[in-house]
């Protein structure tokens, strides 16, 4: 007994001098301790956790090199791998965590949505729930501070920019011809469906080196990755019919969309103010199909043609039986995009677009017929380094390919073309010096076969978190853009235009609510000039226009403070002038609105079973040109007033009823004034008001979801 005693005590002794004890103090960058940290060796059981004054100590019996990890909430995982023994007496600070939820956000001039959007400013289901956007993707964002509301037209008009100076892309591909086309004075939609977009993100200004050919604006549209359920949807509308399905199978999914549209029945119920010989009609189809390889690469496809079709006689004062104009569009869009990660934390995205555009147009006895056909291919590589340094570069390739053939009433024709090619690279850093601190710095450069032009744009944006639910933001960025393809079409002599934009950004964002507000100031350069009342073959034309753009944007948005209750307010103040077209002198352009303001509210009523809401859309008078005064744009209209309310009420679990009526009080807005080219007895030019086709639109939809999920229903996509 003796014996095994003596033998038990000496290996107690041997393993207590074996043991090496590991020690040291946490703290964070300021050096206070952090309290319950994670203190290991990596692969062993042997560790502890900080006290309340950061320090830790424990023993192992481990030998040689081991590696010590510590870890914590908010903090960056501190890693050393050094002998065993050196492990004494450590003063270890820990970084902040820059991906953390809390960290800071470069965001001037963006407005994101998303699964992935840290703070998310419009989601995508409000696309569809916003009462005066009527399903549509633009009608949506121009809800948004930053935008203009030009009812007429129906496009996007940032911050003192034309239509054309927004450029749309999916998947990081670009869009040519992203509207179905209207009439004069009847707003175009855009050609997507929401349901097949899983975010957004919205850039009024100073976005990304990665986009170009946009002086304004980039949106970006992100397609669903993996669709969560095969389901049917079918949509009964006063409109037409939709029908939409999804299937799952292995590794692929697909989704499809479609819609007929045929206008006569509700034309016939709620005549508007024009004469259509032929009513308008559309039918549209959306596909995505998508393939995730065994690496976790994926591939998504996307596919959209649509067709509209109309022949409609409006009401012109120059005209004594009306202008007549028709049209058949048929356009066609591809785009697929490859997402792949592979070796040492580099990733790959990469994808090409294709887009066929025909129109053929009738203009009282004139006939136009436009083709356009248009490519971009891009590749893009990403790598992080590390947590606080990123990098991405890539090229790619834009190709149209323009031709206009024009055959007036006497049979004399013309033929119009150009081929609008541009080649363009850009690279970019993410750099975090904290998580209260980051800066994005790039650059883009571009060179324009058809211009025989090279152009180089900085980009830079610096944002600092200076408090746990606010932050401060900077960017500023050189922008080109190649002029529009009515000017190309006659003239190729140009350079391109070019504007800068100066941005300052204050966000604050608590849960369901986010207040934030943007300064900005463009200069535009090198604006397109030109000597006749329209842009036509022996116009002359230059590059000497100028112009600027300046303004404040508010935006206000609460979710579930007022339960059952979500609402946004934007607010956008914009004083700019051009000196650009065939304008005599520098004014503010007739699309620009000096005030505008936009509420949208949304409500669910538990005991109906319905959600409610209503939109709110104000906008301050518009320049004009009155001929009988002297001037040049020289009148304003009256202020734009329009509400709009929704009700969707659920039948059951998977039917839905819906309605919605755009301007429900009837407001007679005016956009501008159509004069009489000639004066009357009096030496007066007459004027005719240019206003909506109808005071208010009407809209009513049942809509069925068929699924196994019997849950399942398009309440959050209405």
């Amino acid at each position: 007994m003796k014996h095994i005693l003596f033998i038990l005590l000496t290996f107690c002794q041997i393993s207590l001098f074996a043991q090496t004890t590991i020690s040291g103090k946490v703290t964070d960058a300021k050096n206070n301790p952090i309290n319950g940290a994670n203190v290991y060796l990596d692969g062993t059981y042997d560790g502890t956790s900080t006290n309340d004054k950061g320090e830790f100590s424990f023993s192992t019996s481990e030998k040689g090199t081991q590696t010590l990890v510590i870890s914590f909430v908010s903090f960056e995982t501190y890693i050393n791998t050094a002998d065993v023994a050196s492990l004494k007496n450590l003063k270890i600070k820990l970084r902040d965590d820059v991906n953390s939820l809390d960290a800071v956000v470069i965001n001037a001039g963006t407005f994101e949505a998303g699964e992935k959007a840290k703070v998310t400013v419009l989601k995508p289901l409000d696309i569809v729930t916003t009462a005066s956007a009527m399903g549509d993707v633009m009608g949506a964002l121009q809800t948004l501070p930053g935008t203009s509301t030009v009812d007429e037209d129906g496009r996007l008009f940032v911050r003192g920019g034309e239509a054309e100076e927004t450029q749309i892309f999916i998947d990081g591909i670009r869009v040519f011809t992203p509207y179905t086309p209207s009439a004069q004075n009847t707003p175009s939609r855009g050609r997507f469906s929401p349901f097949l977009f899983k975010g957004i993100s919205f850039s009024t200004g100073g976005y990304s080196a990665e986009y170009g050919q946009a002086l304004s604006s980039v949106l970006q549209l992100n397609t669903i990755d993996k669709p969560e359920e095969e389901k049917t949807d079918l949509s009964f509308m006063t409109l037409g019919l939709g029908v939409g399905n999804t299937q799952i199978w292995n590794n692929n999914s697909f989704s499809i969309n479609t819609s007929y549209i045929n206008l006569a029945p509700y034309q016939e119920a709620f005549p508007d103010r024009n004469t259509y010989t032929k009513p308008v009609q559309s039918l549209n189809g959306e596909m995505v199909f998508r393939h995730e390889f065994k690496d976790n690469s994926l591939l998504k496809m996307y596919g959209a043609f649509s067709y509209t079709s109309f022949d409609v006689i409006q009401d012109d004062i120059n005209f004594e039986d009306g202008l007549r104009f028709g049209l058949k569009n048929r356009n066609l869009y591809f785009n697929t995009s490859y997402k792949n990660k592979f070796a040492n934390n580099w990733r790959l995205e990469t994808g090409f677009s294709f887009a066929n555009d025909h129109s053929n147009i009738k203009i009282i006895d004139d006939s136009v017929t436009d083709i356009e056909n248009s490519m971009h291919f891009k590749i893009k590589l990403k790598k992080a380094f590390s947590n606080r340094f990123k990098i991405s570069f890539g090229s790619e390739y834009f190709i149209t390919d323009f031709n206009e053939d024009y055959t007036t009433e006497s049979n004399k024709k013309y033929n119009l073309n150009f081929n609008n090619n541009i080649f363009a690279s850009f690279a970019e850093t993410d750099i975090f010096f904290s998580k209260n601190l980051a800066a994005k710095v790039g650059i883009r450069a571009e060179n324009s076969e058809l211009l025989n032009e090279f152009t180089l744009s900085p980009r830079a944006s610096l944002a600092y978190k200076a408090s746990k639910n606010s932050q401060f933001s900077l960017a500023y960025g050189q922008f080109y853009q190649n002029p529009k393809n009515e000017y190309l079409k006659f003239n190729q002599d140009f350079k391109a235009e070019n504007t800068s934009h100066l941005i300052a950004n204050y966000q604050t964002t608590k849960q369901g609510q986010i207040f934030r507000i943007e300064a900005y100031l463009k200069d535009y350069k090198n604006l397109v000039k030109y000597n006749d009342e329209y842009p036509i073959f022996d116009s002359n034309f230059n590059n000497n226009g100028s112009g600027f753009a300046k303004g404040i944007d508010v935006f206000w948005r609460q979710n579930g403070k007022i339960k059952n209750t979500d609402y946004w307010v934007s607010y956008s103040f914009l004083d700019t002038e051009r000196d650009y077209k065939n304008y005599p002198t520098a004014a503010t352009p007739n699309f620009a609105s000096k005030h505008n303001l936009s509420v949208v509210a949304k409500h669910w009523v538990e005991d109906w079973k319905s959600q409610i809401g209503f939109s709110y859309n104000f906008a301050s008078g518009r320049n004009y040109t009155n001929p009988n005064e002297s001037g040049f744009l020289n009148k304003k209209t009256k202020n734009y007033n329009s509400l709009s309310l929704n009700w969707a009420y659920l039948i059951d679990q998977q039917k839905i009823l819906y309605f919605s009526v755009n301007n429900v009080l009837g407001n007679k807005n005016i956009f501008g004034y159509n004069y009489k080219n000639t004066a009357n007895a009096n030496g007066n030019f007459d004027r005719q008001a240019i206003i909506p086709s109808a005071d208010r639109f009407f809209f009513v939809g049942f809509f069925w979801t068929i699924s196994d999920n019997k849950k399942t229903n398009q309440l959050d996509n209405l």
